[in-house]
């Protein structure tokens, strides 16, 4: 059998860092990968002239699997996001962010295990017709939604959950207001959940969503939703269990995916090894079980955890005093 090749982005900022931790991780678990490295962001921009180099287009197109560094788009006009840019260009139309509690950490919920599933592609957030008058008096943006594009993400996001023997699909929207755009998910999401009699279906209106996750998060289980309200979502499940620096993502498409930490660059620590490499450890997990290495993933998952709770060598934001190289030391140790 061939060896799996896998595309490394390190990113921006603390991404090389955190990304060479997930690498020594892997390499540790006996995944045999073969590593592509390639630029994008702002390290592309000083290097090649361009936040997204074609070479690295070609490594992604050419190995299928790529993980992924935080990476830095320019704040300004002319700068598209790159991830927006990514998930266009290779129809990268699921976005998955899992949620897993540790003890150890510094959250207020124990026990809190949720996926949201966000349509990558289509929605408020596809910058369709983004239009400012001239006079900067006024502003348009539009949102589509597709029969098909919902369709495809609800499907993932119930075969997903019947392939992780997950109890219950929540379809989140706002279509007692947005009627058509909303109004036409919503009503895909019902006709999907019929085929599924196996997984319990519900519905929620965005706002309630939000106020239910803060109060009683408890009661979810997978989260499916648009583009727009699937980003703000992920970001509130992530503060359940300790920020940011806790969640991973996986950007799937029918033969293509990427998979990153979640969080920023946050350039203002970048080489001061401070940061805490967790969302991209666990997003090497997710890319594990999408390559159907799950023993693999597990034995990841379980040392993390150990040393999360016993608070062995952990960074800052989890209470400890250490650093990335400390930390990583330290799960290579149990691994």
């Amino acid at each position: 059998m061939a060896q799996q090749r896998i595309t490394v982005i390190p990113g921006d900022g603390i991404g090389p860092s955190i990304i060479d931790s997930a690498i020594q991780i892997l390499d540790k678990v006996g995944c045999d990968f073969e590593y592509d490295y390639a630029d994008a962001g702002i390290t592309a921009l000083e290097k090649d002239g361009e936040l997204l180099p074609a070479r690295t287009l070609e490594l992604i197109e050419q190995n299928k699997v790529t993980l992924k560094g935080p990476l830095t788009t320019p704040v300004g006009e002319g700068f598209t996001s790159i991830n927006v840019s990514l998930r266009k260009q290779f129809k990268l139309y699921s976005n998955v962010r899992p949620v897993l509690s540790f003890k150890g950490t510094q959250a207020r919920y124990e026990n809190i295990d949720i996926i949201t599933v966000r349509e990558n592609t289509e929605g408020m957030y596809s910058g369709l017709g983004q239009v400012v008058s001239e006079d900067g008096s006024e502003a348009q943006a539009m949102s589509k939604i597709t029969r098909e594009g919902a369709e495809r993400i609800v499907t993932f996001a119930y075969e997903m959950a019947r392939r992780e023997g997950r109890k219950k699909v929540t379809a989140v929207h706002k279509a007692n207001i947005l009627k058509s755009t909303s109004g036409l998910f919503l009503k895909v999401a019902r006709e999907v959940g019929e085929r599924y009699p196996d997984i319990e279906s519900a519905e929620m209106i965005v706002d309630n969503c939000c106020m239910q996750l803060v109060m009683n998060p408890h009661q979810f289980d997978v989260i499916v939703t648009t583009n727009l309200f699937g980003d703000i979502l992920s970001d509130l499940c992530a503060g359940l269990v300790g920020g940011l620096g806790m969640a991973p993502g996986a950007n799937i498409g029918s033969d293509c995916a990427i998979f990153e930490a979640v969080h920023g660059s946050a350039p203002d620590i970048a080489g001061k090894n401070l940061a805490n490499p967790t969302s991209v450890i666990l997003a090497s997990v997710q890319m594990l079980e999408y390559l159907n290495m799950g023993d693999k993933a597990e034995k990841i998952r379980s040392a993390l955890k150990d040393v999360i709770e016993t608070g062995d060598r952990t960074t800052r934001d989890l209470g400890g005093e250490h650093g990335t190289t400390d930390f990583t030391a330290a799960m290579l140790e149990r691994l």
